[in-house]
């Protein structure tokens, strides 16, 4: 997490200012800059103003916060297949965070993932793909460069059926010229894997650059809309992340967040902890 902001909202609390509307005006202030909206800041810090003792400010703030935050979802790992779309703009590090998830699952949940390569729009998408492929020992499904997304993932399912494998993860595209296009694309994709797959959990999660603060707020407003969100995934959070974005997903969106990835490494993935999380946040030991 952004350690400058951190530190800041650490320091706040520990100057031993006394509880007065100024304190809770410069709360709602340094909220603000750590990414949280105008609208959820003042809400926030409005159910603190009843209290009197500055020492209560800090942990009362800490339970709203973790409050705030959707539980992570937790997904039927005994289904036969599961299909994940993971969902974003170019430049999040979808690519990589599939490659992230392939490892984490093989390795620890004794999955048998295969990757599939539906971002067929960027080619070095494909050929990172495959590279990572190469690194994990795990089957990748691609086409050739220009090729239709959702016949990707159909050939990426009929592998898992003929028992290559019980896990399909799935890159998709980043960019569409038009949010129709996007939707389109993406009622293709839902479309194969009813077809192929009913059974199967179907996941959706979207990418997004934690250090672009409240963009990725923008971002997933309008892939929600397009396709009704599981989750999201936060990457790069180990650099300029101020965090605040999470609590205004959670509040104006509804969606969780479930894993963050905080560095280049396949192991660089872990499941989103609110109560930890929270705690990092408001800079709590």
């Amino acid at each position: 997490m952004g350690s400058s902001f951190t530190e800041r909202l650490k320091n706040f609390f520990g100057l031993g200012k006394k509880v007065s509307e100024a304190l809770f005006e410069d709360l709602e202030d340094l909220l603000v800059e750590g990414d949280f909206g105008a609208a959820l800041a003042f809400k926030t810090v409005d159910a603190l103003r009843g209290l009197s003792d500055p020492v209560q400010v800090r942990p009362a703030l800490a339970a709203l916060l973790e409050e705030q935050l959707c539980p992570v979802p937790v997904f039927d790992s005994t289904r036969k297949l599961t299909v994940i779309l993971l969902l974003g703009v170019n430049g999040v590090g979808k690519t990589t965070t599939a490659a992230k998830l392939a490892a984490r699952y093989r390795t620890l949940d004794n999955k048998k993932p295969i990757l599939a390569a539906a971002d067929t729009f960027r080619a070095a998408a494909v050929d990172q793909l495959k590279i990572h492929g190469e690194r994990l020992g795990v089957r990748v499904v691609a086409h050739k460069q220009g090729g239709d997304p959702a016949a990707v993932v159909y050939d990426a399912l009929e592998a898992a059926h003929a028992g290559g494998g019980d896990m399909v993860i799935a890159d998709t595209a980043g960019r569409m010229h038009t949010k129709a296009a996007l939707v389109e694309e993406l009622k293709k994709i839902d479309r194969v894997v009813e077809s192929r797959a009913p059974e199967a959990e179907y996941i959706k999660w979207l990418v997004l650059d934690s250090t672009t603060g409240r963009n990725a707020l923008a971002q997933a407003e309008t892939f929600h809309a397009a396709v009704a969100l599981d989750g999201v995934i936060l990457t790069k959070f180990d650099s300029s992340a101020r965090g605040g974005v999470v609590f205004s997903l959670a509040a104006e969106l509804g969606l969780p967040v479930v894993f963050i990835c905080n560095g280049e490494q396949y192991g660089d993935i872990k499941p989103f902890d609110p109560k930890e999380f929270t705690k990092e946040f408001i800079g709590i030991e």
